[in-house]
């Protein structure tokens, strides 16, 4: 059943890249007229919306001690995953939208129930974020252009992956300090969303401010800091949460700094500074982890995952920091296909890894009266 409903995800991955290149001029696989205008939702809510939503069910679905089983759990990447293979299907586009609404809105019953087990700032901030994939779903169907759309879908994905990470960083005491920042950004970014249909200059400036402050707050207290200086997994989970980290801080300082952006190069800049840069970042470093727990399969971390993701933040240096920044047209190309590039390899080589299974190791020989080693892997 978790593999029936990780495929919608990933065809909802392929179709959102094959968009791409028809919205970079270059020739596409597939050619569908409405597939660039529903690229955005679908990558955001049909691939990543529903592998969050995954993760959440197979959590809270189960039957557990002194909790019931949650069946209606699996309806949320269900219908994330269905209304994305609607949007690129000969059907009314308002049916794949309602599914989306539908997916997103058990998404936020799924955060309810896990803050009926723990009431927690980390699942908190979750539950923001899927009310705000709740708004940029029914705004979407209500007729709301993508452009508009925009601060809503990246504070699904900001905040989702922030709770992730405040969770993450209680391994070890976390100063009240940082956990109040975090809320108190995540609060803002929610709040500039909203502010953007209204009053865009404000809500913009608050959406930069936001993200920024994130950033600083992350930056400061996350354990990537520490865990980089490691090897194997952590180290590169580490990596690519730092350099996510960047990104995010790229992001908020075109809002805060350029104001509104619902087209052209900033528009471009911010959108995949935040959802390659950021959130496909966070993907690559989490799938090893992640991955696992969904599907019963280890994913063994391999050195040759830094190759996609040093391939995607080099091109996308290219794209955003060259092609966006100076507005040179052949760089957002050629940092466009290199992303594409950098993201299918980086599926390959999971494929790949999984199929392989875990490397073998080799044991080192230990007398009798040596004590065995304890390691503590922290990711």
């Amino acid at each position: 059943m978790r593999l029936v409903l990780l495929l919608p995800a990933g065809v909802a991955l392929l179709a959102g890249l094959d968009a791409a290149l028809t919205l970079l001029g270059l020739p596409a696989p597939v050619r569908l007229d409405r597939l660039p205008v529903v690229h955005g939702p679908l990558m955001v809510l049909g691939f990543v919306g529903t592998l969050v939503a995954l993760e959440r069910a197979v959590a809270l679905a189960p039957r557990t001690a002194g909790e019931r089983s949650r069946p209606w759990a699996w309806a949320s990447p269900g219908l994330l995953g269905l209304g994305g293979l609607l949007l690129v299907a000969p059907a009314p586009l308002v049916v794949g939208q309602l599914c989306q609404v539908g997916g997103a809105g058990v998404l936020v019953a799924l955060y309810g129930a896990a803050w009926g087990r723990r009431a927690d700032a980390a699942i908190a901030v979750q539950g923001l974020g899927a009310v705000a994939a709740v708004g940029a779903a029914a705004l979407w169907a209500a007729g709301v252009p993508v452009p508009a759309l925009a601060p809503w879908l990246v504070a699904f994905l900001v905040l989702t992956i922030a709770g992730e990470r405040l969770e993450l960083m209680r391994i070890t005491p976390v100063p009240a300090a940082a956990e109040r920042g975090l809320v108190a950004a995540s609060l803002g970014l929610v709040s500039g969303a909203a502010l953007t249909l209204l009053w865009p200059g404000l809500g913009t400036a608050v959406l930069g401010a936001s993200l920024v402050g994130l950033v600083a707050v992350l930056g400061r207290f996350d354990v990537a800091r520490r865990t980089v200086r490691g090897h194997g997994l952590p180290r590169f989970m580490a990596v690519a949460m730092l350099a996510s980290f960047a990104w995010l801080a790229v992001a908020g300082g075109i809002w805060l700094l350029g104001g509104p952006a619902t087209g052209g190069v900033r528009y471009d800049a911010v959108l995949h500074a935040v959802f390659l840069g950021f959130v496909m970042s966070m993907v690559m470093a989490h799938a090893p982890v992640i991955l696992p727990a969904v599907l019963r399969r280890p994913l063994p971390y391999r050195p040759v995952m830094y190759v996609p993701l040093a391939l995607l933040h080099s091109t996308l240096v290219l794209r955003v920091l060259v092609g966006d920044a100076r507005d040179v047209a052949w760089a957002v190309q050629v940092g466009g296909v290199g992303n594409i590039v950098a993201v299918l390899t980086f599926v390959a080589v999971a494929a790949t890894s999984v199929l392989r299974g875990a490397p073998p190791t080799v044991r080192p020989v230990r007398s009798r009266t040596e004590p065995a080693p304890t390691v503590a892997v922290v990711a």
